[in-house]
């Protein structure tokens, strides 16, 4: 440290060990010179540095076989941009960084990821695509409203984390976005309006496209600190704006800020609603031979409020999209439940059905129920016992009364779902066995 003409300053990072927690150390042989991590080194390499160095013929045996377990293949060329952000995310560790060579391998995957993602993008938008000048959300599809919502969060949290310095914050938001949002749901969710040619979704391609364009410009200008060079090699493949100064660099260009029309907190709450149905359908589907989990097959969803029936009906397109399903039919509790299919709750107000070809194993489906229901009786009783306590009505605030009762009542309706499911597989049970016999 020292003082100069004006005051800089200086983020001190934590100490860079091994996987095995180590200290780096010649005398151990374990020092990773990142530019073998960047560009890749194979093992009779990393030997041969060990053997160009002072260590005693013990120590270099040790060390050597050290390498053979750690990287038996060597080092895999990882590029700057995955080591660079490898280390921005361990840094919300404390005192030490181990620093583990298949993290920053899972990261170099990522930056293929996001070249499949701006590849997806630019097959779709077409050689004559012109970004709009303007974006009103209001007159978008559900998920164009959706992605705009989560991305001005993500940028909020993003900026807010980076003028904390909790760089690893920041590195998370962006990642969690990209992987999780951006490629995992909103480019899945539209593929149906870029299928052939059906002007039935004509305005809704539209909309897809521009909104696509403004993810990737935001999402890549959002992630250009941590990872610089992919960043900038994929901004510059992105269509301009037409008539508009566009920057030469991505590196000189505005770094995204908050956007607050994109804000729609009910389309999130919709959303967080499709993707717990998904997960649950993919969760039946888990549960298939290895040879059955790729077809696609007929779902139910079982709805036991009018609001969350004619929610569900409302997003058919983007469940059946996301889940991988060939259709999907919506009934009320009154209806008869599904038969030949094995059943997942979802929630207080859903529960799903996935269609089988075969029988169901109503043992194994039953343990499974029965260890979920355990779990939430569990929440339950706790809960209850907490708000039955001696004097709970004089001393917790008139709002926090409110809440734990509403939660109460929405693990008793859960409890109720499980039991209706635990009564369906019973009964699909007794009717395989009566026409077996």
């Amino acid at each position: 440290m020292m003082h100069s003409v004006y005051c800089m300053q200086v983020y001190l990072h934590p100490m860079i060990r091994d996987a095995h927690g180590r200290k780096m150390s010649k005398s151990l042989g374990n020092v990773i010179d990142p530019l073998e991590v960047i560009n890749g080194i194979k093992l009779i390499d990393l030997n041969r540095r060990l053997e160009g160095g002072n260590l005693d013929p013990k120590e270099l045996k040790t060390a050597k076989e050290g390498q053979a377990k750690d990287f038996p293949d060597g080092i895999p060329e990882c590029g700057a941009d995955a080591l660079r952000f490898a280390l921005v995310s361990y840094t919300a560790q404390s005192d030490k960084i181990n620093l583990d060579i298949q993290r920053v391998v899972g990261y170099r995957q990522w930056c293929n990821k996001l070249w499949n993602a701006i590849r997806f993008a630019m097959s779709r938008l077409g050689d004559d695509y012109t970004p709009p000048t303007e974006i009103v959300p209001a007159a978008m599809p559900f998920s164009c409203k959706w992605i705009l919502s989560v991305l001005n969060k993500t940028i909020s949290k993003t900026v807010l984390s980076l003028d904390s310095y909790e760089f690893s914050d920041a590195a998370t938001a962006v990642y969690s976005w990209w992987q999780f949002q951006l490629c995992d749901v909103f480019i899945e969710v539209i593929k149906p309006y870029f299928a052939g040619n059906d002007q039935a979704f004509a305005s809704e391609r539209r909309f897809a496209q521009d909104t696509l364009w403004l993810c990737l410009d935001n999402g890549l200008r959002l992630l250009h600190p941590f990872m610089p060079f992919v960043t900038e090699e994929l901004w510059q493949r992105l269509p301009s704006k037409k008539d508009s100064a566009r920057k030469e660099s991505i590196v000189i260009s505005e770094y995204p800020s908050a956007v607050e029309c994109w804000i729609n907190d009910d389309v999130e709450l919709e959303m967080d609603m499709i993707e717990s149905v998904v997960k649950s359908l993919r969760s039946l589907r888990a549960q298939l031979a290895p040879n059955e989990r790729h077809e696609r097959r007929a779902a139910f969803v079982r709805c036991r409020t009018d609001d969350t029936c004619d929610l569900i009906k409302k997003h058919e397109l983007e469940i059946a999209t996301l889940a991988t399903i060939s259709s999907m039919e919506v009934v009320r509790e009154s209806d008869d439940a599904p038969v030949g299919c094995i059943v997942d709750v979802v929630n207080e107000s859903l529960s799903v059905f996935l269609k089988l070809r075969g029988n169901i194993n109503v043992e194994a489906e039953l343990e499974k129920l029965k260890k979920k229901m355990e779990e939430v009786q569990k929440q339950y009783d706790v809960l209850k016992k907490k708000t039955s306590a001696p004097s709970y009505d004089e001393k917790v605030p008139a709002d926090i009364r409110e809440a734990n009762a509403a939660k109460l009542a929405k693990l008793m309706q859960e409890l109720l779902s499980f039991k209706d499911a635990d009564e369906h597989l019973k009964r699909e049970n007794a009717a395989a066995a009566s026409g077996g016999s």
